[in-house]
């Protein structure tokens, strides 16, 4: 009797043992600014130990996180302009804690010049932020429309198939020129195509520092008009204390990433320093469909109380082997990866049928808060892009070349096969600015921007089977533009659920064109 209690007791408390481990809290609490008590909204809360997870505080600067399991946990706090908070607590029971302080670094940080062109979080548009910690997770080395492709409405292809290489974008329909893509509020879009080439900027994820896509008809911006949807990335993040990582990575169809990065931390309380060198390489899914992308980010800033000062430069090189005419749909059950780009006449293909270019983006801002009320911004950037790609072209006619049919061995030729060089040579430069208000009852942002596009285009032929001397150019012309916008948004609450939001944009374009490679004499002088 007394061994059977004995293990009646040891089994009780086996049970309430497990019931403890098993046992589930929650921790909330409320941030505030250490000097004005004032709640601080947005502020990301992490637990660290038997499991990770978080959340945001609201606008009273209160959160909660739930179902997290009993145990010790390193508690982190982190807020744009505040120092980090650190902190050791005990879960054993649901804890409380409404004093919770962050202290202000004196350091105005918070890159406002994205502020004018993303969508606040009053803003009547379909709209979703993709956050840094997001990103690290999804950010594989593909370009960035894979990184988006959970996203709502959002539809992604790759010429190679692997993600790597030419890819494209859809949301709600609409393809890439119909997308307005701005980097810290600088335009990116093409200046002729509208489109924006991701093969030319890769890796620009692993600098990014949050992401908003607007959905549909989007807010006034700089650039290109947005009817598809706006996305908008802000690599001007501030990181205070010293860091680096070295990251290699290697997936499917011979695909690798490697990435070094690393950053200074706050030097001097006035001046940070981040860098970064990416590779990613891989051999696509489609036939030949070869990437060879490198890239490099460089930004460095200063601080004081109430103004920033920073410089960026990224850069992308590129070299791809051409898939871009897609699978013929009779070969999509019997070969379904066929690339016929490149081939020759005895049924090989030319091994540097291959797109090369490089796209090198200069970004300079000036921040300043006059008050708690007030900021301004201006930035100047110059884009700078050069590159060509080469194709085998069979059976081209000499008059397609400008050239009359040449006589060989006695025999009049009409055409002939050529190895062609189309290149761009451009410059795309400008400025942005942005007055912003944040009131009681209004807030509202005066910006706009000023840009010009110059770009050269051309072809050589570096060689021909018969009767055309190497480079020989067999078209060149020119295009300029010039494209001012100046806008004013405001938002207004006429009560607590109701409110009016207003944006007004005026936008006037001059795109003169000096022929084209098919039309070398169409001249338009072209007022918008």
């Amino acid at each position: 009797m007394e061994n059977r209690l004995r293990y009646v007791i040891m089994f009780i408390g086996l049970l309430c043992l497990a019931a403890q481990a098993d046992a589930q809290y929650s921790f909330s609490g409320k941030i505030t600014d250490q000097t004005t008590h004032q709640p601080i909204a947005g502020a990301s809360i992490r637990l660290h130990g038997k499991t990770t997870t978080g959340a945001y505080s609201n606008d009273s600067g209160r959160f909660i996180i739930k179902n997290v399991p009993g145990g010790n946990y390193h508690l982190q706090v982190t807020y744009l302009g505040y120092k980090d908070l650190y902190q050791r607590i005990v879960l054993e029971k649901d804890l409380q804690n409404d004093h919770i302080t962050l202290k202000n670094v004196g350091l105005f940080v918070k890159p406002i010049e994205i502020t004018s062109t993303r969508a606040g979080k009053n803003a009547p548009f379909t709209k979703t932020i993709i956050t840094a910690e997001e990103i690290k997770k999804n950010n594989l080395g593909q370009d960035l429309p894979y990184l988006l492709k959970g996203q709502p409405s959002v539809i992604t292809t790759s010429d190679a198939g692997a993600g790597v290489g030419y890819t494209n974008i859809w949301i709600r329909g609409s393809d890439i020129t119909r997308i307005n893509v701005t980097f810290n509020g600088i335009p990116v879009n093409d200046a002729e195509s509208a489109g924006t080439y991701w093969v030319d900027i890769p890796d620009i994820a692993s600098s990014t520092g949050s992401i908003q896509v607007q959905r549909g008809v989007g807010t006034s911006t700089n650039g290109a008009g947005a009817f598809g949807a706006t996305i908008n990335l802000s690599t001007n993040e501030f990181h205070g204390e010293p860091y680096g990582e070295l990251m290699s990575a290697y997936g499917s169809f011979n695909t690798w990433k490697h990435e070094v990065k690393a950053g200074s931390g706050l030097l001097n309380n006035h001046f940070t320093v981040d860098a970064r060198l990416s590779t990613v390489s891989s051999d696509g899914y489609i036939d030949r469909a070869s990437s060879d992308l490198k890239s490099l980010y460089f930004s460095t800033a200063y601080f004081n109380k109430k103004t920033s000062l920073r410089f960026n430069l990224f850069s992308g090189k590129e070299k791809t082997y051409q898939a871009w005419d897609g699978v013929p749909g009779d070969s999509l059950k019997t070969h379904r990866t066929y690339n016929d780009l490149g081939q020759m006449p005895n049924g090989k293909f030319y091994d540097n049928q291959t797109d090369n270019y490089q796209q090198t983006y200069y970004q300079l801002f000036l921040n300043h808060e006059i008050n708690s009320r007030w900021n301004f911004n201006i930035a100047a950037f110059l884009t700078r892009g050069k590159g060509y790609y080469e194709e085998y072209k069979m059976d081209q006619a000499y008059s397609t070349y400008g050239l009359s049919n040449p006589v060989v061995g006695g025999d009049t030729l009409k055409s002939t096969d050529l190895i062609r060089d189309l290149w761009l040579d451009n410059y795309y430069y400008g400025t942005v600015f942005s007055l912003n208000h944040t009131g009681k009852v209004l807030n509202w942002n005066l910006g706009g921007g000023w840009n010009r596009y110059e770009g050269k285009h051309y072809g050589k032929v570096v060689w021909a089977r018969y009767a055309i001397d190497k480079d020989y150019r067999y078209y060149y012309n020119t295009a300029n533009k010039n494209d001012f916008n100046l806008y004013w948004k405001g938002d207004k609450a006429l009560s607590a659920r109701l409110e009016v939001y207003l944006d007004l944009q005026y936008r006037h374009i001059q795109y003169n064109i000096y022929g084209y490679d098919h039309a070398p004499g169409l001249i338009q002088l072209n007022h918008y």
